[in-house]
């Protein structure tokens, strides 16, 4: 049986190059969506281009932040103005869609123009499916990654960038904890040291041992937005948070948006794309609205407990707009801030120049946050540690 048109069966290869370009695009995607694709539009026939389309999305896409991209390079991949009025068989992918070039995701057109390479060598063709890191790739390249919008890459761009941001680090800004470790400079002598050395001299104490307080890091508990405007920044923040803490003793992750979502075990895993895929899984409510008082309301009634004495660095990624009661959110931050040691609010908008908190919950974030830092770029990530020490000395 031959596919789309009886005379060149064509349907069968449209929507190979199609899931290519998907994956170009940084959606999920191996033959065996492609043959459900394939098996999909017949099943719904091509008289409908819309039933055609909702057809392959229920196969071909399987994260929610991947649904409008997938729209928009369906639009795009399968439109042909001459023959707009005519079956689906006769489908000839053009390089003209439904929105200006200039209108579209990046993503989406980077999957519709030819393959950029860094370097002067071409890469192959495994790059749909792999990206890494070009030794060739050029100063300028880097330097205009790291500066970068995480909103404004292409999809391989975005991988790339995801990549770097991992090996990013954050030394987060100790104290003196009340247990004693040796050192040269402590308050305390070390009697049980002081006793074996003064055997080995007869009886003799040469020196005194002494014991300091140990140096350990602060507490960390991190609050990221999932909802639908946080949709480029959240992954990434979370593979950069991830890589950056993987060695902090105390580290509690919860995801909002219409829910409160505790991803501390996802987090205790040890490599990043599996802690993603987990979170993706464990996330219910990603690309929905945004209300953080309502999950700080669930976070002080089911895990208060993971706030430490008082002493807990408390981090919301969020941009903000938030759809609930403001009174509520006001209500809920002023008990995290009794509680915690510094509220520090990450806002990726702050790569607006003469940005400012107007929204109500933009508004109550900014009343009550010790200090605002951005997050948008690579640069900004880079610089993350030492704006957070700055806050925590101020």
């Amino acid at each position: 049986m031959q596919l789309g048109d009886a005379r060149t069966g064509k349907l069968a290869d449209n929507i190979a190059g199609f899931g290519r370009a998907l994956r170009r695009a940084g959606v999920r995607m191996d033959s065996a969506r492609i043959a459900l694709a394939t098996e999909a539009a017949l099943a719904v026939g091509l008289e409908r281009k819309d039933d055609v389309s909702a057809a392959m999305e229920a196969v071909m896409v399987s994260r929610e932040q991947d649904r409008l991209v997938f729209r928009e390079l369906f639009d795009t991949y399968f439109r042909n103005p001459e023959i707009a009025q005519k079956l689906l068989s006769q489908l000839l992918p053009s390089a003209e869609g439904k929105a200006e070039p200039s209108k579209r995701r990046p993503r989406v057109r980077e999957a519709l123009s030819p393959q950029k390479t860094y370097g002067h060598q071409a890469q192959p063709k495994q790059e749909d499916q792999k990206v890494e890191f070009d030794a060739a790739m050029t100063a300028s390249d880097i330097q205009r990654l790291r500066r970068a919008d995480f909103n404004a890459l292409s999809g391989t761009e975005y991988r790339l960038v995801e990549r770097l941001a991992r090996d990013v680090r954050l030394p987060l800004p100790t104290y003196a904890s009340r247990r004693t470790q040796p050192g040269q400079r402590g308050e305390k002598p070390h009697w049980p040291r002081a006793m074996r050395r003064a055997v080995r001299h007869g009886g003799e104490l040469i020196e005194l041992p002494r014991r300091a307080r140990r140096e350990q890091a602060l507490p960390l508990m991190v609050l990221v937005d999932v909802s639908g405007s946080m949709e480029r920044y959240t992954r990434l923040l979370l593979a950069f948070l991830h890589a950056a803490t993987r060695h902090h003793r105390r580290r509690d992750v919860f995801a909002f948006g219409t829910r409160l979502t505790d991803l501390t075990p996802a987090f205790r895993l040890a490599d990043t794309d599996a802690m993603l895929e987990h979170a993706n899984d464990a996330i219910a409510d990603f690309a929905g609205g945004t209300q953080l008082g309502e999950s700080l309301q669930a976070l002080r009634q089911h895990h208060a407990r993971r706030l430490v004495g008082r002493r807990t660095l408390v981090l919301i990624v969020s941009d903000g707009l938030d759809t609930g009661e403001p009174q509520a959110l006001t209500e809920e931050l002023l008990w995290l801030r009794r509680r915690c040691g510094r509220l520090l609010w990450l806002n990726p908008l702050l790569r607006f120049d003469g940005y400012a908190p107007i929204a109500r919950g933009a508004a109550a974030l900014h009343a009550h946050a010790h200090g605002m830092l951005a997050v948008h770029n690579l640069s900004k990530l880079e610089d993350l540690a030492a704006s957070i020490a700055t806050v925590l000395r101020r």
